[in-house]
C-alpha cells in the first residue's frame, strides 16, 4: 500500500501556469528501501527551482511493488497533472512506470539499474531515461580488472529480476569474449533471506571469483554466506550495493569486495581532471553535512543526477511550450533526448534518439572495501 504522499511546495506563490510539476516515485519501504530512501533524502536537496522554473515536487512510496508503482504513475499523471515523472528505485517498477508513462506521453527519467526500462529504444520506452549504467558498460569495466587480476573462472550469483538477469547477460557475452570460463551461475529471488543453496552450489565449482548481480540489502545475503562457509575468492558485486547499509550489514564479510560504479561515490579520490569531480563533491559536501558523514549512495546521487537532467532540458521545453500542456512534455522529451556534455556525480550524459543514457567510460570507476570504506582503485 502507498504509505502516503509528500509534496515539497518549491515557489508556491508563483502562478500554477509557471510551475513545472514532477512526480517521484520511489521504494521507501520493502527490498529496496536502501535504495529509496536515500533518493529522497536527495529530492529534498533539490533547489526550489527547476531549469529557473517553480518546481511542485510530489514524492509517492510504491512499496517495491510494481503494482503499485504504475497505480501512482497513472496517479500522478491523471490528478496530479505532473510534467514529468522521475523513479522507480529498481528495475521492475520502473518498468511498470515505463509503460503508464510511455502510454499518456509523459516524459520518466527512472532512477532504476536495468536497460530493459529503455531497450528497445520503441513504444512506451522511447519516452523513458535510465541515469545508471548500462549493465555492460559495467560488465565491461569488471572484465579489465578480471584480467588484471588473472582471474580465469567466475561463478555467478543473480537475482530473478530484470536487473540481475541484465547483468548476467551482459557479463556471459563478455566474458566469453574476454575467454573467462563461467562455470556456474545459481539464482537467488529478491525476497530470498538465505543463501545456503547458492553459496554451496557456487563452491562447489571452486571459481577464482564470484560476481554477484543483485541490489540493496538482499545483495549482501550471499555474499555473507559464501564467507561464512569460506570461500577465500574475489567478490565482485554491482552497483546495485553501493550505499552505507551494505557496508554496516556485510562488515567485515565485505572487506575486498570489488565493483564498478558512479564515479561519486569516491569523488574525493578521483583526479583533478576527472570531468566528474566537481560536481560529485559539491553533491557529497551537500549530502554528508545534511545526513551525516559516510552517508552518501549512489541511489541519492542517482536523484541528483535526475535534477542535473531536469535542470538542462526544462529550459529548452520552455522555448516551445508551457508547463502543463501535452505540448511541454513531448518538448521535454525532446530536451532530454538530445542533451549533451551534462555533467553530474553520476557522469557525463549524451543523449541520442538510440540511446536513452547517455553514458560513457567516463561514468564508471573501479573500487574496493578496505577498512569498511570506499576506495578507488587506479
Amino acid at each position: 500500500m502507498m504509505a502516503g504522499a509528500m509534496t515539497l511546495a518549491f515557489a508556491a506563490s508563483a502562478p500554477a501556469s509557471a510551475e513545472v510539476t514532477v512526480g517521484v516515485i520511489l521504494s521507501l519501504t520493502g527490498p529496496a528501501a536502501s535504495l529509496g530512501q536515500p533518493a529522497e533524502n536527495t529530492v529534498k536537496l533539490w533547489p526550489k527551482e527547476i531549469g529557473g522554473e517553480p518546481a511542485r515536487v510530489i514524492i509517492m512510496n510504491d512499496g517495491s511493488d510494481p503494482t503499485e508503482a504504475g497505480r501512482l504513475a497513472s496517479k500522478l499523471i491523471s490528478e496530479e497533472k505532473v510534467d514529468v515523472l522521475v523513479g522507480s528505485s529498481i528495475t521492475p517498477p520502473s518498468i511498470a512506470i515505463m509503460e503508464v508513462a510511455g502510454r499518456n506521453k509523459t516524459p520518466l527519467v527512472s532512477l532504476g539499474g536495468g536497460n530493459a526500462i529503455i531497450e528497445p529504444q520503441e513504444g512506451s520506452r522511447t519516452w523513458a531515461f535510465k541515469i545508471p549504467a548500462p549493465e555492460a558498460l559495467s560488465v565491461q569495466r569488471v572484465i579489465k580488472d578480471m584480467k588484471d587480476r588473472n582471474i580465469k573462472r567466475v561463478g555467478v550469483i543473480a537475482v530473478t529480476t530484470g536487473y540481475g538477469e541484465g547483468f548476467l547477460k551482459a557479463f556471459q557475452e563478455q566474458a566469453k569474449e574476454a575467454g573467462i570460463e563461467i562455470p556456474v551461475t545459481a539464482r537467488i529471488g529478491a525476497q530470498d533471506i538465505s543463501a545456503t543453496t547458492q553459496a554451496l552450489q557456487v563452491m562447489a565449482a571452486k571459481p577464482d571469483a564470484v560476481y554477484i548481480f543483485s541490489f540493496g540489502t538482499p545483495g549482501a545475503t550471499p555474499q555473507l554466506e559464501l564467507v561464512k562457509r569460506g570461500y577465500e575468492g574475489t567478490i565482485y558485486q554491482t552497483h546495485g550495493v553501493a550505499n552505507a547499509d551494505y557496508l554496516r550489514i556485510g562488515g567485515k564479510a565485505v572487506e575486498g569486495t570489488r565493483l564498478a560504479v558512479a564515479p561519486v561515490l569516491v569523488a574525493e579520490q578521483l583526479p583533478e581532471d576527472h570531468p566528474t569531480k566537481k560536481a560529485g563533491v559539491e553533491y557529497v559536501t551537500k549530502y554528508e553535512n545534511e545526513y551525516g558523514d559516510g552517508s552518501r549512495s549512489l541511489f541519492g546521487s542517482t536523484a541528483w543526477t535526475a535534477y542535473s537532467m531536469l535542470n538542462a532540458a526544462i529550459p529548452v521545453a520552455m522555448e516551445s511550450a508551457k508547463p502543463g500542456t501535452p505540448e511541454f512534455r513531448q518538448a521535454l522529451r525532446d530536451a532530454l533526448e538530445n542533451m549533451e556534455e551534462v555533467v553530474s556525480p553520476e557522469g557525463v550524459f549524451n543523449m541520442s534518439s538510440e540511446n536513452h543514457n547517455g553514458l560513457d567510460e567516463r561514468g564508471q570507476v573501479m573500487v574496493s572495501v578496505e577498512n569498511g570504506k570506499w576506495k578507488l582503485e587506479q
